[in-house]
């Protein structure tokens, strides 16, 4: 059962198909970075007692934290925070993406390719890129150990 205080509207109220909409409207790279920003506001920040150093994902510019839960119907809960409104903005994509999947679904999401059908992939540099490639790696992770 999902713990109220990782609730997130993505995946459930915002689908991939919301957010392909949405940043297929964008052209200029400045309305996509404020789609970004407007979707880090939408992820409630995670209590501090979930901040922990197991769930920091290391390999990121900014603090970026994620957890799972797994469902009894066999899929997941994926939640997370970070303190920087940008990778929080991407985290959100990811967490779009995830959320009330199994564990092979999330083994078989190309996540670069949802970048780069959201107009992302060459616009975000490559220190923001090689932290959402831990945080798939560490999601992956985390999901295989169930």
């Amino acid at each position: 059962m999902t713990n109220i205080t990782t609730q997130h509207p993505f995946g459930n109220e915002i689908t991939l198909d919301i957010l392909l909409n949405d940043f297929q409207k964008s052209k200029a790279w400045e309305e996509k970075y404020r789609q970004l920003i407007q979707l880090s506001r939408k992820l409630p920040a995670l209590p501090n007692e979930l901040k922990t150093s197991e769930q920091e994902i290391k390999g990121c510019e900014n603090k970026v934290w994620l957890g799972v839960e797994l469902n009894s119907d066999g899929k997941y809960h994926v939640y997370g925070d970070s303190d920087g409104r940008i990778v929080k903005g991407l985290l959100t994509i990811i967490l779009t993406a995830v959320e009330n999947k199994t564990a092979q679904e999330i083994a078989d999401i190309d996540m670069l390719a949802i970048f780069e059908q959201l107009g992302l992939a060459n616009q975000i540099s490559q220190s923001r890129t090689d932290g959402v490639n831990a945080i798939i790696a560490r999601l992956k992770s985390l999901t295989s150990q169930y």
